[in-house]
């Protein structure tokens, strides 16, 4: 009678012998219904009934297909593992490429960021930085010379001031007065008009210089910017007289050589770049005061106790000397201009030299801060 052991051993040469024979989708099916009967894959003795073939097929069990794949297993020594395949099925897609960077590329682009950064704070910082009044000497004595300049021009032209509104304020006063006269006159006479535009627009031009209150009014940005904006009112001042096609020098002052309406525009611009540069001057709080009025500098200048000091530099002196030059010398060159190439031409001058005191502006000294 067999022992256990012979029987196991058995069973299994059993298995291995239909293997050869079988597929192993089969195997795998046959295997998991053993399972569900509490059969053993693996009988011990006298566990396996005797007329039990673990591999027979009933006649409801579904055939199934021994080669899906093409595969064959006649011999269960050879298997053939080059079977050829589907090409579409096997081609794997192309590996995925990262494009990588090389820590000295990340690196310069880091520093190329820091720097445009750093770049555009060091610019905000110059702009917005304060000027040494001290030292700015050189553009407010070229605005004292644009007073003059400017005003060779209107004056010979209408005999008004676009920059010493006094003479303008007074005018008026006396125009005002002549209604009560006698005589009736209430006409409104052209030299009173044209005054009158002049006062008018200059007040709006300093108007406009509260904006660098906003800005900073001693920045490098705003004094820029601001003569910038009277470089503007220049050039437009140029074009209207330029194409209003008078003349540049009155006969008397009841013929003026301005008379139309593109003239009144022309002195409205001019009269708004020194309302503009007087405010501007004024807030810089130097020596050349509002650069556009010179009573009270002659006055202040009087009144210096070391005015007669000639062995040593005084800035309090010196430089009311210079803005009282600088001014006469503006009304020389301008009237000399004007005698030569006419108003537009030397109104168009004039926007060149205030185009440069723009940008000089950018380049002053920073005012330093005290220790």
């Amino acid at each position: 009678m067999p022992t256990g052991r012979s029987t196991s051993m058995h069973a299994r040469s059993y298995v291995k012998n239909k293997l050869s024979l079988g597929s192993f989708s089969r195997i795998h099916q046959r295997t998991a219904s053993l399972k569900s009967l509490g059969i053993p894959l693996i009988p011990r003795e006298s566990s396996l009934p005797s007329d039990l073939d673990l591999f027979s097929i009933s006649e409801n069990e579904p055939k199934l297909n021994d080669h899906p794949g093409g595969g064959i297993f006649d011999d269960p020594k050879i298997i053939d593992m080059n079977t050829i395949q589907d090409p579409t099925s096997s081609t794997l897609p192309p590996p995925a490429t990262q494009k990588r960077f090389s820590q000295y590329s990340i690196g310069k682009d880091r520093r190329d960021g820091e720097d445009d950064a750093s770049a555009m704070v060091r610019l905000r910082k110059h702009l917005f930085a304060e000027v040494d009044g001290e030292q700015c000497s050189a553009p407010l004595t070229v605005y004292c010379f644009m007073t003059g300049f400017i005003d060779s021009v209107t004056f010979s032209a209408i005999f008004v001031w676009c920059a010493f509104q006094t003479g303008n304020s007074v005018q008026l006063a006396l125009a005002l007065a002549r209604l009560f006269n006698g005589q009736h006159d209430h006409s409104f006479h052209i030299a009173d008009r044209q005054a009158l535009c002049s006062v008018l627009t200059f007040i709006f031009g300093a108007f406009i210089g509260r904006l660098g209150d906003k800005l900073g009014c001693k920045t490098r940005l705003w004094l820029a910017l601001g003569t910038f904006i009277q470089t503007l009112f220049t050039m437009a001042a140029a074009i209207a007289i330029w194409q209003s096609h008078e003349g540049s020098v009155a006969d008397a002052r009841a013929n003026p050589a301005w008379t139309n309406v593109l003239s009144f525009v022309c002195i409205g611009f001019l009269s708004a770049s020194m309302g503009l540069q007087g405010i501007m001057g004024k807030r810089v709080n130097t020596q050349f005061t509002t650069t556009v009025v010179l009573t009270t500098t002659w006055c202040e200048l009087m009144a210096d106790p070391k005015l007669f000091d000639i062995r040593r530099l005084v800035i309090s002196r010196d430089h009311k000397v210079m803005a009282i030059f600088s001014l006469f010398l503006g009304g020389f060159v301008g009237r000399m201009l004007i005698d030569s190439v006419g108003s537009a031409a030397t109104l168009g001058i004039g926007t060149g030299i205030r185009l440069i005191i723009s940008v000089w502006w950018l380049f002053m000294p920073e005012k330093q801060s005290k220790k």
